[in-house]
């Protein structure tokens, strides 16, 4: 097992609907499944083309999302970045206390509307 940082784009609290398009980054540095340091990172409005090279120089491993444009998904595939996409709007903590129990799920409508774009 190894360090995992997972990144959540926070609107309002909770999760942002967008990837892109959020007040800041709720970021989780885990280590054997224990949360070792939490901070936010603010958003900057990062062109999206450039998302997956911040993420990638951010050390971020894991990306839980609600939606993400096909085209980023793509990007990020090509960064070995994990994405848990059409996740339900939740707070940040819960997110990551259901990614640590292994009790992610996606919404399959979600997934269906972005692959269909």
């Amino acid at each position: 097992y190894k360090m995992k940082k997972v990144a959540i784009p926070v609107f309002e609290g909770k999760l942002s609907e967008f990837f892109g398009k959020c007040e800041n980054y709720a970021i989780f540095e885990l280590n054997d499944g224990n949360i070792i340091n939490e901070k936010n990172l603010a958003s900057k409005n990062i062109k999206t083309d450039k998302l997956p090279e911040w993420i990638t120089e951010e050390g971020i491993t894991d990306v839980i999302v609600y939606k993400m444009n096909k085209k980023i998904i793509q990007l990020f595939n090509n960064s070995k970045v994990n994405i848990f996409v059409g996740v339900s709007i939740d707070t940040p903590q819960k997110l990551i206390s259901k990614y640590l129990n292994g009790n992610l799920k996606s919404d399959d409508t979600i997934i269906k509307e972005i692959i269909n774009h």
